[in-house]
């Protein structure tokens, strides 16, 4: 008996819109796939100008956020994989956040 192997090659990003419910991204195959943001909280906190900040990886197999540190695969969008990010790591990144915005909002820094 044989078994037949099946090579399946995952698409690239091409483009990516982020707006405040969703996550858009263009493939390299023709298709477009969308997500909730709230799958990924560090999106959902951040600002639109922060969102927009974003370019892609590893010839389109992620995208990256500079400013909120976050990285997303091509891959796990399409197997629906939300953020695996732990509460407590969040938690932490949104203290950091807090911490940041605060120190320059305080004209005597």
């Amino acid at each position: 008996m044989s078994t037949l192997t099946i090579e399946i090659e995952v698409p690239y990003a091409q483009d990516i819109i982020v707006t405040s419910e969703l996550l858009n991204i263009d493939l390299s195959d023709g298709r477009s796939i969308s997500v909730p943001l709230a799958w990924f909280p560090r999106l959902v906190y951040a600002n639109q100008k922060e969102r927009d900040n974003w370019r892609i990886i590893g010839r389109g197999e992620g995208i990256h956020w500079e400013d909120i540190d976050e990285d997303i695969s091509v891959e796990g969008l399409l197997a629906g994989k939300a953020s695996g990010e732990s509460n407590l790591s969040l938690k932490k990144w949104m203290s950091k956040r807090s911490a940041q915005q605060n120190a320059s909002a305080d004209p005597g820094c």
